[in-house]
């Protein structure tokens, strides 16, 4: 169910308050342009300062918005446990097809402490659950033996990995098998992940480049020459705007450019600002040379 390119939305605000014309605006641009899945409250959507109102507000529009058309993969981690089970109830409720859930931050649990967060979260849903494993952000770094007992359980079924650590994906292969699902969170390392067993991403550059991103996801998982030379073309272009996407804290730059995309503005909320002028001009270079801007 859950593969290609699937994309972090982001979460357009107005005046500090959701733009919910923009953002429906945004689940149709990807529909239409042929987005394999819709990943709203993650990081990249700001879900660290989203109110519970706002964070369930944004799940509940992606999934009505949609309409069933592609799975709906609700971002309902937290470093609270009893937070995380809450917020992944409601995703069940109201209709999504699963749930991301990023390993608790700030806490720094041990390799038990993990396992027992997503046991008490998996033991509370019926919801497929995407471990999201970011040591960048969150300090720790799941296992991948920690991985392969939550594997045990009814409800957990992949990870987006995003431990940069390519070697991660033949180690869980080996001790997981392939059923167990893989989707990058790096994009500059998704044609690789894929040769190596990944099924897909959980992507940042969609949110600008939909179509782009889901051909190249497609290309990538040919058994065709033809198609597997396409992917590297499209890779190849679209790694100066993956490096963009990410010269300041993620998503201000993805804001900057779908603002010029005439998306949504680029409002963010603090602690994170709008980007540098300087970096406005390398995300306007790396969407031209993307040819998504002329």
């Amino acid at each position: 169910m859950f593969k290609g390119s699937n994309v972090a939305l982001i979460t357009p605000f107005k005046d500090n308050k959701l733009d919910t014309e923009a953002y429906i605006k945004i689940i149709h641009f990807h529909l239409k342009n042929g987005t394999n899945g819709l990943v709203p409250a993650g990081t990249t959507g700001e879900s660290p300062t989203l109110n519970h109102d706002e964070h369930q507000k944004v799940i509940e529009i992606c999934i009505k918005e949609s309409n069933g058309k592609v799975p709906v993969i609700a971002g309902t981690g937290s470093n609270s446990t009893e937070e995380a089970i809450s917020l992944t109830k409601h995703a069940e409720k109201v209709g999504a097809d699963g749930a991301l859930v990023v390993t608790p931050y700030y806490n720094k649990p041990t390799q038990e402490g993990l396992y027992q967060h997503y046991k008490a979260i998996n033991d509370n849903t019926n919801l497929p659950i995407i471990i999201y494993n970011i040591p960048s952000r969150c300090v720790i770094d799941m296992s991948v033996d920690t991985m392969s007992r939550l594997f045990e359980l009814k409800n957990i079924v992949g990870v987006k990995d995003a431990t940069g650590d390519l070697n991660r994906i033949d180690q869980t292969i080996k001790k997981l098998g392939p059923e167990f699902i893989q989707l990058t969170g790096e994009d500059g390392l998704a044609f690789e992940f894929n040769k190596r067993g990944g099924v897909g991403i959980i992507s940042v550059t969609a949110n600008i480049a939909p179509k782009l991103c889901s051909d190249f996801q497609k290309y990538s998982k040919s058994k065709s020459d033809n198609e597997i030379k396409e992917a590297e073309r499209i890779d190849q272009m679209l790694q100066p705007l993956h490096k963009a996407l990410f010269i300041e804290s993620n998503p201000a730059p993805a804001k900057y450019a779908a603002k010029l995309l005439g998306l949504c503005n680029d409002e963010i909320r603090l602690p994170l600002v709008k980007i540098k002028k300087e970096t406005q001009e390398e995300v306007k270079k790396a969407l031209s040379s993307a040819k998504i801007l002329s």
